[in-house]
């Protein structure tokens, strides 16, 4: 990568592990259905205005929206509500990597190799020495087992995404901005029947400049910017030599809440950690190494 394509790089990372610190701040003010719903709502009207409307039929475009955004973030954003700290979130989060290669052979009968089955079964493990040691810190059961939910629908999206593409349709920031017109939907379907009318109302009438602060950075510079820039270098190189960058997001995301909001994570859960991070890098240099040799 050319330095300014590095330093790129450098702003999604920050992005994107920051934004758990941005949702916890959010929930502060709006119950998580009402943050997902608005948040959502402020891409698909910024974002349209930017983004051709992509080919791709709808039906495609509803799986895509249902799976990757209205699952994936309803249950996260539940999950940091009650009790999954914004760093552990970040980290647990990437065991959509898991997920996506279980439900990849499920349902597009790809070939998982023995690498691959050796690094799922390292962040495994990690992710069950994060979960089984707990009691030490602030994160609950139920957190963990959403914020596990919400990377399984994360996945599902995922191989969603391989569908289309199989088909012949971009998958591209133009889908994920016009797919941003579907979530809100559901998203306040949920916030009426799990918060109420009155509370849905609240927190509308009450929205301050940091609730304002929060969508913009949510909607116009994680999702937006990020998948904008994503876009762009996933254009000028190869996968093999982006994907990596997605490494740092917990990184950035457990350093920035242990400064911020102080979170505290205890020895066993670090172990943990570092077992979910070696298994998540040995999954991306094995596909890495598979590439170089192909190429030889």
């Amino acid at each position: 990568m050319t330095p300014k394509d590095m330093l790129l790089g450098l702003v999604i990372i920050f992005a994107w592990g920051f934004n758990f610190v941005v949702i916890k701040w959010g929930l502060d003010d709006l119950t998580p259905m009402m943050l997902g719903g608005l948040r959502f709502l402020v891409i698909a009207v910024i974002g349209s205005f930017f983004f051709s409307r992509p080919k791709t039929p709808f039906k495609w475009i509803l799986v895509y929206a249902l799976s990757l955004s209205f699952g994936q973030f309803a249950f996260l954003f539940t999950a940091m509500k009650f009790g999954m700290p914004a760093g552990l979130a970040s980290l647990v989060l990437q065991s959509q990597v898991i997920f996506t290669l279980l439900f990849a052979v499920l349902f597009l009968k790809e070939y998982v190799r023995p690498y691959q089955l050796l690094a799922i079964g390292v962040a495994a493990s990690g992710l069950a020495v994060i979960g089984l040691n707990g009691e030490d810190t602030t994160m609950t059961v139920l957190g963990f087992a959403l914020t596990l939910a919400a990377a399984a629908s994360w996945a599902l999206g995922n191989v969603t995404t391989k569908g289309i593409s199989k088909k012949g349709y971009d998958a591209n920031v133009n889908l994920i901005v016009w797919a941003c017109w579907i979530p809100p939907v559901p998203f306040f379907i949920c916030a009426y029947f799990i918060d109420g009318s009155e509370v849905m109302w609240m927190n509308l009438v009450q929205i301050g400049w940091k609730t304002v602060a929060t969508l913009i950075y949510l909607s116009v510079i994680a999702t937006l910017g990020g998948y904008g820039l994503w876009s762009y270098l996933m254009s000028r190189y190869s996968a093999g030599t982006v994907a990596p960058l997605t490494l740092g997001v917990p990184v950035v995301g457990l350093t920035s809440s242990a400064f911020i909001l102080n979170e505290h994570i205890s020895h066993a859960q670090w172990s943990g950690i570092m077992l979910v991070l070696l298994g998540l890098i040995m999954n991306t240099l094995g596909g890495l190494w598979l590439a170089k040799k192909r190429a030889a």
